[in-house]
């Protein structure tokens, strides 16, 4: 991938919460719209590399990075870039489904009122929901509580409300580790539609998931007293079925981790 296909860059980039270090020197390009795993054991600093691309990290205390975290080759860390306004652009679904205690309608809309949308609301509530694949399912019932809907429908739901904002990256948090099977496949045939459009990055502990969804994939694995780093980067299909490092090999094998 060339630096110009690039939509996140990070260079150098090291983590720590107070004195200890979470991930080490991370250099690293995401593709645009494309979409990057994360992959890697626990601990090893997969979730605190997502947040870094929307400054989610900021909300932790006696957290601090050094190197860079490049948007559209802008220093996300500048002290002229609003975090709030790299939220919008920059979205983020969590592990576990979270709507709010709002109707369906509520929630997809949320984001774009407090933002000071002036278009037709609800049309972008309409269009945001047939994107996240659960308008057929919902549209008779706008009014109804989020809360009352199944577990894959609240997290196409939080999808949703996350594209109402039109980002231009969406950040994946393990997102379908609550799901049952049939849910998982509906979010990752949800990922692959989404990627003509936008740029996705995705941390999951499946490896069947990253070898399924993902066009690129991050090794990360913690190495002691530094915290997490990159073992390997590159296409998918070349970690998955000729690693070049045997750690790499011996993760996704599940020989360890």
């Amino acid at each position: 991938m060339q630096q110009s296909d690039a939509i996140l860059q990070t260079r150098g980039l090291t983590v720590y919460y107070g004195s200890k270090q979470a991930v080490s020197d991370i250099t690293l390009d995401v593709a645009r719209h494309r979409i990057t795993a994360i992959i890697g054991p626990s601990g090893c600093g997969k979730s605190t590399l997502l947040r870094c691309f929307n400054r989610m990290n900021d909300l932790i205390p006696k957290s601090r990075i050094t190197g860079q975290v490049l948007f559209e080759g802008r220093d996300l860390y500048s002290p002229t870039v609003d975090p709030t306004e790299i939220r919008y652009q920059i979205g983020m679904v969590f592990q576990r489904p979270n709507p709010f205690p709002k109707s369906i309608f509520d929630n997809v809309a949320f984001g774009p009122r407090i933002n000071g949308f002036r278009g037709d609301l609800a049309e972008l509530v309409e269009s945001s929901l047939a994107r996240a694949a659960l308008w057929a399912e919902v549209k008779d019932r706008l009014t109804s509580s989020a809360l009352a809907l199944s577990g894959g429908q609240q997290q196409r739901l939080c999808i949703a409300r996350a594209l109402a904002v039109q980002p231009q990256v969406i950040l994946m948090d393990e997102p379908c580790s609550s799901l049952d099977p049939i849910a998982t496949l509906a979010i990752e045939d949800l990922m692959r539609e989404l990627s003509a459009d936008y740029s996705i990055v995705i941390v999951t502990h499946n490896m069947q998931q990253a070898a399924r969804v993902s066009d690129y994939t991050t090794f990360l694995m913690g190495i002691e007293n530094r915290g997490g780093q990159i073992i390997e980067y590159g296409e998918t299909r070349l970690i998955f079925t000729n690693p070049k490092d045997e750690r790499t090999e011996a993760y996704i094998t599940g020989r360890f981790g």
